[in-house]
């Protein structure tokens, strides 16, 4: 692929995303429109530089010239547009103006919360001002006739400004630590590990066909028409039952769990859902079998275990956990993926031992060599200046200090200031790793980071200021994390080995974060001002806000030690952990890849499991009858699927702005 990047596509990324980051919100909250966004391969990002690519062949076919952009450049400019359109809603701002304002919003409603939690959060967090916290949810007087100037120059900044610095300092921060982590592993998971991306796989294969002049023929290729064509016939024969129910539509959800008994060794599947989406089913086909096997085996072992212990009369309650603040964490079997999670990042560690060593060896001595290219000799080998290969560690490092401090500035004990931001990054990087080599366009947590503390410590750790401080703050960035910006940087850092000027990647990405975090601010609130937050359809972002005040209100009232089950469940996983890793490392011929059992318990997977099932399949019977070479051209239709769902998405959303509804390509 031609790895040049120009200063064109970096201005048409932060064009393009910036747009994504205004339109997105008012496109999901006011117009309730198709998600643009949602996922770690969302919808608009994807749908437009698609047609880019598209547009950019044209146009170098009629003018002979060669393209606008290169496909590297395409691939930077749709991985600027995700980070714009994550943050931009789902990724942060959906949840987090509920969140700082819910003190003072339900103060005087029969919320005990906010008796027990206002006194202990710090003030600076969040806007006490009466009038102001109201006009955001009721909008401004005669808000909806004003225009764009009108409605800044209405929202009070004095109130919103000192609160929205101190939280950028930590959203910042914590974007920066991400980014370190994505430039400190990202080589080794890129090159040494030589990590397939499924998700990235795609885009990956247009930039190659437009840089070597194929992408019309590409786009010829007889299975990839056939993937589009089903995909696409699919989603007109649904949309048109959507539009007009007289047509009859073809079901893509099965509810497989009236077939399963409520009692007894299969009540595990009372709930099995059966969800058909094409997409979903390219991206496992694109996934190595091992992973795509262990994705929903390890979904269908985890309903088994359920009936299993309850046949052995082994079944806890779900108030064996106490009160948790995990978004999934409902049963207490799945306090295992606490366990997996821990052992499965000291796995990343060892397998980046010798990276990591390279690294820390540059940062003593403050000078080191590149890698040797292939045949070349040693001793032509020139010293490169220290900086670039070890800034990632250094800036860890501060990183990690400043949100330490962060935390305990805030009222968190010193050990819970230093641990929890540890948790965050474990979590980040974990979850990183399943999405980027999973092929997991949608994903959720099962336990929350501060559950590991409070099941080994218990809330003691965190005294009551810190265990109300600690609810909020990982609400913000660490707790939803259904686009979540750390899995993209790692994307980047496939794209960024591409690229021949890995730097200007970087910087791209870096004032993509900025930006995105100043706009994605602004924007929702001129949305609140405008439109009044409470008419904008927020209901699971409050709802999720209210739950996590109210556990920690709980915890706050009724502090807890260690819990013995959390210890439990949690020791079991971290052991069969260790014994998946044994097993996956030593024996060549093992199906199970330790990454199902990480995401064997998490939301997402009843969702995804059934596409993963399908997509396992047909690559199993591909390469056990045709062998590569048939694997090679029927992944194709795969990619037709792929594109069939999205490109059709994209049409239904445009539908939408102007129909007042739109049918819904995915089930997210």
């Amino acid at each position: 692929m031609n790895g040049r990047l120009r200063l064109r596509a970096l201005v048409t990324g932060l064009v393009l995303g910036l747009a994504l980051c205004v339109f997105t919100p008012y496109n999901s909250a006011v117009l309730h429109n198709a998600h643009l966004g949602g996922g770690h391969f969302p919808l608009a990002p994807f749908f437009i530089v698609a047609w880019m690519f598209v547009i950019d062949a044209l146009v170098s076919r009629l003018t002979r010239r060669p393209p606008v952009f290169s496909g590297v450049e395409l691939l930077v400019v749709w991985l600027m547009m995700v980070l714009f359109a994550a943050i931009g809603y789902t990724g942060l701002t959906e949840t987090f103006f509920v969140n700082i304002t819910a003190p003072e919003r339900f103060a005087k409603d029969a919320y005990r919360w906010t008796e027990v939690l206002t006194p202990l959060l710090p003030e600076a967090w969040f806007p006490h001002s009466e009038a102001a916290v109201r006009e955001f949810y009721n909008g401004v007087k005669g808000g909806r006739d004003m225009g764009v100037l009108g409605v800044l120059a209405a929202i009070p900044w004095g109130v919103w400004l000192p609160v929205l610095a101190v939280w950028s300092f930590f959203i910042l921060g914590s974007f920066f630590v991400m980014l370190c982590l994505m430039a400190l592993f990202g080589r080794q998971w890129v090159v040494n590990e030589r990590v397939l991306f499924p998700l990235v796989r795609v885009p990956v294969l247009m930039g190659e066909a437009l840089d070597q002049k194929q992408f019309l023929s590409w786009w010829g290729n007889t299975y990839l028409l056939v993937g589009l064509t089903l995909a696409g016939a699919l989603h007109l024969l649904n949309g048109l039952h959507f539009y007009y129910p007289s047509v009859p539509g073809m079901p893509t959800l099965i509810l497989a769990g009236a077939y399963f008994p409520k009692f007894g060794l299969f009540s595990g599947f009372h709930k099995l859902k059966l969800f058909i989406v094409p997409a979903f089913i390219g991206f496992a086909f694109l996934t190595t079998r091992q992973i795509s096997f262990s994705m929903w085996a390890f979904h269908i072992l985890s309903g088994l275990l359920f009936g299993l212990l309850y046949v052995l009369g082994w079944q806890l309650p779900e108030a064996a956990l106490g009160t948790t603040l995990g978004p999934d964490l409902a049963r207490p079997e799945g306090a295992q993926t606490i366990g997996s999670y821990l052992v499965f990042f000291g796995f990343l560690l060892w397998l980046a031992r010798h990276h990591l060593k390279e690294t820390l060896l540059c940062t003593l001595r403050r000078t080191c060599k590149e890698p040797e290219p292939a045949g070349k000799s040693p001793f032509d080998t020139v010293p490169a200046r220290w900086e670039p290969q070890v800034w990632p560690l250094w800036g860890l490092v501060i990183g990690m200090v400043c949100l330490s401090g962060w935390c305990w500035f805030f009222g968190l004990p010193f050990a819970a200031a230093v641990l929890l931001p540890i948790m965050f990054v474990i979590v980040m990087l974990v979850s990183s790793r399943v999405v980027c080599q999973g092929g997991l366009p949608y994903f959720t947590l099962t336990a929350a980071p501060s559950d590991t503390l409070m099941g080994l410590f218990g809330t003691g750790f965190f005294g009551s200021a810190g265990m109300a401080a600690t609810a909020v703050m990982q609400k913000v960035l660490f707790l939803d994390v259904r686009e979540a910006v750390a899995p993209t940087l790692f994307h980047g850092a496939k794209i960024r080995q591409e690229a021949r000027n890995r730097n200007l990647v970087l910087a791209a990405i870096g004032l993509s974060l900025v930006l995105a975090l100043v706009t994605a601010f602004v924007t929702m609130l001129f949305i609140g001002y405008k439109y009044g937050l409470r008419e904008l359809g927020l209901d699971w972002a409050t709802q999720t806000v209210l739950a996590n005040y109210e556990s920690a209100q709980r915890l706050v009232d009724q502090p807890v030690g260690p819990n013995v089950w959390t210890i439990t469940y949690a020791g079991f996983g971290a052991l069969a952990m260790i014994v998946l890793i044994g097993c996956y490392y030593r024996f060549p011929w093992w199906p199970l890849h330790p990454l199902g059992y990480l995401v064997a318990y998490s939301s997402g997977m009843q969702i995804l499991w059934f596409s993963f099932f399908v997509g396992w399949m047909c690559n199993h019977l591909v390469l056990h009858y045709g062998g590569t070479k048939l694997f090679n051209r029927v992944r194709f239709l795969f990619v037709g699927l792929i594109l069939g769902d999205f490109l059709m998405g994209g049409v239904y959303a445009v539908i939408g702005l102007f129909s007042g509804q739109s049918y819904s390509v995915f089930p997210l």
